[in-house]
Formats: structure tokens, C-alpha cells, sequence
């Protein structure tokens, strides 16, 4: 049972460490997400050499976080198979609960992750079609005849069309958003409601609400910044 003890402990140690290193790429992540918008906006004038190393770090910081991810889901899988295999008594509220909570950190890692991801995506999608209507705009400019410049109104429709698209996209993911934190805020005035209870009966877990309600408004910031900064950036693209 010591051994035993001491498994538990050590994946409980294991998880603790991921979950900490998953949270500051997370922020790294998010930032670098708000750098490459701000780079992206003045495409005509940034150095082809940032765009590349930009691009570079979101592709690498990416995966890093995608195996950190995996690593704590592996945990989170053995401290399940713990509490399964205790064979002589069985698994006390304690160990279910302390599960149950590193689960609900891993997901909300992975919907922030997957949802800053989604957000850079898309302005690198939104900076390849800017990009190729600037260059087919120069290419009209130093041209001349008839078919060139019908030519070229059928690329400009073309474009029309996927930036409607991209328009389209955009507008999903802001409901996808809308919706992810509606059902997001539901998790959280449920656990929340849990936490308390649990807190007026064993006062020594008032200390993890306040680091709880700490995490979950720092989430709240962080989401009302992707979604501000995704509004903003559709406005000024829809009126420029």
C-alpha cells in the first residue's frame, strides 16, 4: 500500500509539473498569436524574414504544446488505471475527486489551445488571400490590352468570393466561441457551486477556490482578448 501510495503521489507530482509547463506555453502561445496579427497587418512593409520566423515559432511552439498535451492525457489515463486497480479497498472520494480535476484542467487546456490555433490560422489564411490580391493589383498595374484587364476582373471576382468565405469562416468561429463559453461558464457555475460546498465543510480548500477562481478569471481575460481582437479585425476588414 506504500508503493502504491507512493504511485499515486508521483503521478500526482508528474501532472502537476505538465500542467504548469502547458500553462505558460499557453500564454507564450496566446501572445504570439497577438504578435503575428499585429505583423500581419502591415504585410506591405514586414520583412519577409520575420513572416517566415513567425510562422516558424507557431509551428513549433505549437507541437510542443500538442506533446505536453498528450503527456498529461497519458497521466490522467495512468491515475485512472490507479484508481481502478486498488484491489483491497476502494478508490476514496479524495482520489476521484483529485482526478476528476486534472481532467478538467486538461480539457481546458485543449479548448484553449485548439481555439488560439484555430484564431492564427486564420489570419495566416487571411494574409495569403491579402497577399495574392496585392500581387494580381500589381501584376493589373504594370499590364495594359483588353484581355489582361478582363483577365484580371475574373480574379478579382474570384477573390471576392473567398473573401466572403473567409467572412463566413469567421463568423462561425466567433459563434463556435460564443458557445464554447456558454457551455464553458455552465461547467463553471456547476463546480463552482461544488467547490463551495466542499469549502464550507473542510476549510482548508478555501485556498484551492481562490487559485480556482484566480484560473478562471484569467481564462476570461485571455477569451474576451482572442475574441475582441477577432471583432476588431473583421470590422476592419469588412470597411476598409
Amino acid at each position: 500500500m506504500a508503493d502504491m501510495g507512493n504511485l499515486w503521489e508521483d503521478y500526482r507530482k508528474q501532472a502537476r509539473q505538465l500542467e504548469n509547463e502547458i500553462d505558460l506555453k499557453l500564454v507564450s502561445f496566446s501572445k504570439l498569436g497577438t504578435n503575428y496579427s499585429s505583423q500581419h497587418d502591415f504585410s506591405d512593409t514586414s520583412p519577409l524574414l520575420n513572416k517566415s520566423g513567425s510562422e516558424h515559432m507557431f509551428e513549433t511552439m505549437a507541437m510542443e504544446i500538442e506533446q505536453l498535451l498528450t503527456k498529461l492525457a497519458e497521466i490522467n489515463d495512468r491515475m485512472a488505471e490507479y484508481t481502478q486497480n486498488i484491489s483491497m479497498t476502494s478508490p476514496s472520494a479524495a482520489l476521484l475527486h483529485t482526478l476528476q480535476r486534472h481532467r478538467d484542467i486538461l480539457q481546458d487546456y485543449m479548448q484553449e489551445f485548439h481555439k488560439t490555433k484555430a484564431n492564427i490560422t486564420a489570419i495566416r489564411e487571411r494574409d495569403d488571400l491579402l497577399g495574392s490580391v496585392r500581387r494580381d493589383i500589381s501584376a493589373y498595374k504594370n499590364s495594359s490590352g483588353l484581355n489582361r484587364r478582363t483577365e484580371m476582373y475574373l480574379k478579382e471576382h474570384e477573390h471576392i468570393r473567398n473573401s466572403e468565405r473567409l467572412v463566413d469562416d469567421q463568423i462561425s468561429v466567433a459563434i463556435a466561441t460564443k458557445e464554447s463559453l456558454e457551455s464553458q461558464k455552465k461547467s463553471l457555475s456547476g463546480i463552482s457551486q461544488k467547490i463551495n460546498t466542499l469549502a464550507n465543510r473542510f476549510p482548508i480548500i478555501n485556498s484551492l477556490v481562490q487559485r480556482v477562481n484566480l484560473r478562471k478569471r484569467r481564462d476570461s481575460i485571455i477569451l474576451a482578448s482572442v475574441i475582441a481582437i477577432c471583432i476588431i479585425l473583421l470590422l476592419l476588414y469588412m470597411f476598409r
